[in-house]
């Protein structure tokens, strides 16, 4: 019982300078989203279910991308459910990239830590806490979910999916030695003015951009910690990764290769 208790606690925070009273840290959530409406309620109740069971400080921003299935208009009802001040939705008229869909939900974050994750219920809400714990055990200026360490996995990826993942992440490690188990993965916690800083250094779009995210991180001394994860294949809408993304993909590791 003490144990579960303890799970529940909030997390410390730092003393402010000049012997003020500690603050407590926020958490932002930023959750692009494009044709995402049947998933979009469930990821952010499991979002808020986790936060509040936690007694974690947070706000999940929700930057989407025009979505034509109605994925905004969902979006302004959970606003009006949960709060404003909980849910902010801060769209886009099309679909401009991941890197400036971070950059502009880091515009209205007032959270200290940034939590990027997928809205396609892949990420479950579950494991933030872990990478909250993980942060303060190692004062981490980034943590990332790892599908491939400890007890990590994947579940509802074919055969093939799974080989060009595993393959994708193995010549990774190879050419670019990162540091990182799982280069490809977007579930991570960034400090804030890390997450500006990286998104500074960053030139590639796609696929590759999460990847280039850690490469430059270590280029830049940045210390990561990993938590296990189970990444689980979306239920609803379609993967958005198809035979362009795969080609891109292998581009811009070769130019992250000759580059760093």
């Amino acid at each position: 019982m003490a144990s579960k208790e303890a799970s529940r606690t909030p997390p410390r925070s730092r003393r402010e300078p000049g012997g003020r009273a500690p603050r407590q840290d926020k958490y932002s959530v930023l959750l692009p989203t494009y044709n995402e409406r049947e998933n979009l309620p469930l990821i952010v109740w499991l979002l808020v279910k986790s936060f509040s069971e936690s007694g974690i400080n947070y706000e999940i921003i929700i930057i989407d991308d025009g979505s034509p299935d109605g994925t905004r208009d969902v979006a302004e009802q959970l606003e009006k459910i949960y709060g404003s001040d909980k849910i902010l939705l801060r769209p886009r008229e099309k679909k401009l990239g991941l890197g400036t869909a971070y950059i502009h939900g880091m515009k209205h974050a007032s959270g200290n830590y940034i939590v990027i994750m997928d809205a396609d219920l892949s990420h479950h809400p579950k494991f933030i806490p872990e990478f909250i714990r993980k942060q303060k055990e190692g004062n981490f200026d980034i943590v990332s979910g790892t599908r491939y360490k400890g007890n990590g996995g994947v579940y509802g990826w074919d055969l093939k999916r799974k080989l060009i993942s595993r393959g994708a992440n193995f010549v990774t490690q190879i050419l670019l030695r990162p540091g990182a188990s799982d280069l490809t993965g977007s579930f991570r916690l960034y400090r804030k003015e890390v997450l500006q800083k990286l998104i500074e250094k960053c030139v590639s779009k796609g696929y590759v951009f999460q990847m280039e995210m850690i490469v430059r991180a270590r280029q830049l001394n940045y210390s990561i910690g990993e938590v296990p994860i189970s990444f689980v294949d979306r239920v609803y809408g379609e993967s958005k990764l198809g035979g362009n993304e795969i080609v891109s993909f292998l581009k811009g590791l070769l130019t992250l290769f000759a580059t760093t």
